[in-house]
């Protein structure tokens, strides 16, 4: 199983646009539009493993979305103008190994989740995630995998199958019994467990510090925010903060495999009890994508006809390796990102010099300024009245 590694940190390429006229946002919509109705490529192979016998839609469109699609829901991202690598030049997440092996990681990443967490549960889909809801009802895109862990698609668009190749943020899972919490009541506990730490979360909150989406505001007020729903405040003792076993495994008693849960008085794990462990249902840096996932994506790549990336740098291996794959495939890629993305020069190596979106997109817009409009004119083309997206399908000539 792969590992989720620590993002490419190389220089990014400049973005070549293609078609030239995707540099505007008008362009950008039209060539988009062409890109999603073309008809199926016929260089598209199924891919080479034996293993692999997915039936390929000829019609549908797999998305491919990180941080970059929840910004305008007030979440930070990573490389943009405001993101975490570009302004946090020290940033540097816990891995997996330090959080399962050691007490002190735990409090310091339970702390920070725990000031952070307000701000996502507060933040709502965009418009574009409601844009990718109906491309999903009008049957051009098929299938949603997303690297965020924020539950916007599937809060937006339930219906359309999406694959949250990092896990969520909305649960904790137990490394004993593998038993799910919700976040809510999660942080309800560690509220109880921590009233001075509740006590500074409530000054911040009545602060404006935490409800601006303002990430310079943030910053002025002494806080460093970031994508994965946490928040840094320097010079903070995170070695006072406690957290609470699985309940599942402290009635029980402990573990077969990990031994006894040792909790405090108020029923705080404490440091030496290796038993009824949480950690956030997200796959962490060092830590194995499950198998199920990985052949899960792998699907829905090699089920569709085309791919869209969307704000995403593709700087996790996880998600770079899925565009390789498509265009392994013949598969045309199309990419709408602000920013550069690992690789794509070689995605895009062998565009015809008559590409009017057909064969390969991208675009440096952002996503909240194309998709909304995207979706009516695919309406209008189609002869669909405002506020009902059937009959917008992939393959139709525009």
């Amino acid at each position: 199983m792969p590992l989720m590694r620590i993002p490419y940190t190389d220089p990014l390429p400049l973005p070549r646009i293609l078609p030239p006229s995707a540099s505007t946002t008008s362009g950008a919509i039209a060539a988009l539009a062409t890109f999603l109705t073309a008809p199926p490529s016929p260089h598209l192979r199924p891919h080479l493993s034996p293993a692999t016998l997915t039936p390929r839609d000829d019609h549908s469109t797999v998305l491919l979305t990180g941080a970059g699609i929840s910004v305008a829901s007030g979440l930070a991202d990573y490389r943009g103008a405001n993101g975490t690598y570009t302004l946090n030049k020290t940033y540097r997440p816990i891995y997996y190994g330090e959080f399962a092996a050691h007490h002190r990681m735990r409090r310091r990443y339970w702390a920070r989740s725990f000031l952070g967490w307000t701000t996502l549960a507060r933040a709502r889909p965009n418009a574009s995630h409601r844009a990718v809801a109906a491309l999903g009802d009008a049957g051009v895109v098929g299938n949603v995998i997303t690297q965020n862990v924020d539950s916007f698609h599937p809060v937006a668009h339930p219906g359309l199958p999406t694959l949250e190749l990092h896990g969520y943020l909305r649960a904790c899972v137990c490394l004993s019994c593998r038993n799910e919490f919700d976040r809510e009541e999660f942080q309800r506990r560690l509220a109880s467990l921590n009233p001075a730490w509740d006590a500074f979360l409530r000054e911040m909150l009545a602060s404006g510090a935490l409800s601006t989406e303002n990430p310079d505001e943030r910053r002025r007020m002494g806080l460093k925010t970031n994508p994965d729903g946490d928040v840094d405040v320097p010079g903070v003792d995170y070695q006072t903060f406690r957290y609470p076993a699985c309940p599942v495994c402290l009635e029980k008693g402990g573990h077969e495999a990990h031994g006894k849960v040792e909790v405090d008085a108020d029923g705080a794990l404490v440091e030496g009890s290796k038993a009824g462990v949480l950690k956030p249902a997200v796959i962490m840096f060092g830590e194995s994508i499950p198998h199920v996932v990985k052949s899960r994506a792998e699907e829905a790549i090699d089920g569709a006809s085309r791919l869209l990336v969307i704000g995403s740098s593709l700087a996790t291996y996880s998600a770079w390796r899925l565009v390789k794959r498509a265009k392994e495939q013949g598969m045309p890629i199309g990419i709408l990102n602000m920013g550069g993305v690992r690789g794509e020069e070689a995605f895009f190596a062998d565009v015809p010099q008559d590409n009017d979106g057909r064969w390969a997109f991208r675009s440096a817009e952002s996503s909240d300024s194309v998709l909304p409009e995207l979706v009516e004119r695919l309406r209008k083309l189609r002869g669909v009245p405002e506020g009902h997206s059937n009959g917008v399908k992939a393959g139709a000539s525009i």
